[in-house]
């Protein structure tokens, strides 16, 4: 399984980059993870979008879904050209109003995300994190391989066994220690490292990055909980598990 950093900020995307999202791949399937800010001008990097299989929303917010738009007229002047036209399937939590846009003529189509499902090779388990507004994090299965993305969410002891032991964890981390318990919704570096050390994580990677601060404290921050490998998500960087 390979995972590569589409983007890697919270909120917003930094000057050419685009937000927190991931592309993962096996057995030649392709699948999306968020949908932010630049991610679709930055997806195109590494794989053309007619060889993307699935998209994963993760939640509504415009850090997850503003690039969804831009997605869906991509698909329909790519299915005008093409002889053989392809919807490409959006899966997403079906207890919000968004769910229904995911659906754009043949070009797109929404899949409820369900508690455990298969997309492609992908066994799929999701949960509810500690955010403002629902939000799945998710864990993907593949050949005895796991990796987890916690989404957005607040620190929540209920995540810990639902990353128990998982290869790799990409966890956001968009807060310095010095603001715990002062934003709810998000995590900081420690904590992140807490949850890795708490779930006996093999790999622990930060990404939803804030826009201020230096960002190897969130680094020193996790170790100083979790004493594997700890690193900032890198874009473009393939991570095999």
């Amino acid at each position: 399984m390979n995972i590569i950093p589409i983007g890697i900020w919270g909120g917003y995307p930094k000057a050419n980059s685009s937000t927190s999202s991931f592309l993962v791949e096996e057995d030649g399937f392709h699948l999306l993870i968020d949908c932010g800010s630049g991610v679709l001008s930055s997806l195109q990097n590494y794989i053309s979008i007619e060889k993307l299989d699935a998209v994963i929303i993760t939640h509504y917010h415009h850090d997850h879904i503003a690039d969804v738009g831009p997605l869906q007229f991509a698909k329909l002047i790519q299915n005008q050209l093409a002889s053989n036209a392809k919807t490409l399937a959006i899966y997403a939590d079906e207890q919000d109003l968004g769910y229904e846009t995911l659906t754009y003529k043949n070009h797109t189509n929404a899949y409820p995300l369900q508690s455990s499902q298969r997309i492609g090779p992908f066994s799929i388990d999701t949960t509810l994190t500690n955010h403002p507004v629902r939000c799945l994090a998710l864990r993907l299965k593949s050949k005895e391989k796991s990796v987890v993305f916690t989404a957005d969410t607040g620190w929540q002891a209920s995540l810990i066994p639902f990353c128990k032991n998982a290869d790799l964890l990409v966890s956001e981390a968009n807060l310095y220690q010095s603001f715990e318990g002062k934003i709810s919704g998000h995590m900081s570096g420690r904590q992140a490292g807490e949850l890795a050390a708490a779930a006996q994580a093999g790999q622990l990677i930060l990404t939803h990055l804030p826009h201020f601060g230096e960002l190897s404290d969130l680094v020193l921050e996790a170790k100083s909980e979790y004493k594997k490998d700890v690193s900032l998500a890198e874009v473009g960087k393939v991570y095999r598990i």
